[in-house]
């Protein structure tokens, strides 16, 4: 770090430096307290959806006697994703995704050569696979806020802890130096100014002295 300047023009700056990170600060706090709750808000959502995940897995789970039975569907190709459609939002300046559907690839089956059961299966499995593709938009949301939290949190404490406390310190060190040079500087006036009425008054003495001896 420069050794800072101890001159007027130098306070000038650290003192309108100083008034703008003060200014600052706030909006980064109210920033990271939104962000902080933000990431909250999705750890809840996560755990929701992952309670929602676990009772399709359960409903599903109660179909697999049936899959197993040589006519029954491919379980991996019914629920093969061709798109997760989602939509963005700005958040406290961060773009999060929130999930919007799912498209699956086309599936077709004779009705009369299938079991009746088999609409509920696919139902089932698709729905299994749409809670999972929730969670996983979810954690890419709770990962960008989390992201942004911990850059926002580390300027409020550049701020808090660094450059205000610093600011503040060049302030008063510049301030201590200035205000010794003006004591100094009035001091050494004082000096020079009784020193010229010394020096007049010993003139004037020597001249009273000279008419003295004149006379």
């Amino acid at each position: 770090m420069a050794e800072v300047k101890l001159t007027k023009n130098e306070l000038r700056f650290q003192q309108s430096r100083l008034g703008q990170l003060e200014k600052y600060l706030p909006t980064l706090q109210l920033k990271k307290a939104m962000l902080q709750i933000e990431v909250n808000d999705a750890r809840l959502e996560i755990a929701a959806l992952e309670k929602e995940f676990e009772q399709s897995h359960a409903a599903v789970e109660q179909y697999a006697a049936l899959l197993s039975d040589k006519t029954a569907i491919d379980p991996t190709y019914v629920a093969t994703i061709v798109e997760v459609r989602k939509r963005y939002e700005n958040i406290a300046g961060v773009e999060v995704p929130y999930f919007e559907g799912l498209t699956f690839a086309d599936f077709s089956y004779d009705l009369f050569d299938t079991p009746a059961w088999v609409d509920g299966v696919v139902l089932g499995i698709r729905s299994l696979a749409q809670a999972k593709a929730k969670i996983d938009v979810s954690i890419e949301k709770k990962t960008a806020l989390e992201k942004e939290l911990r850059e926002v949190s580390i300027r409020v404490n550049l701020f808090e802890k660094i450059l205000i406390p610093r600011a503040i310190k060049n302030i008063k060190k510049i301030k201590v130096f200035l205000g010794d040079q003006q004591l100094t500087a009035v001091s050494q006036a004082k000096v020079a100014k009784a020193k010229i009425v010394a020096h007049k008054l010993a003139k004037r003495q020597q001249r009273q002295q000279g008419a003295s001896h004149a006379l």
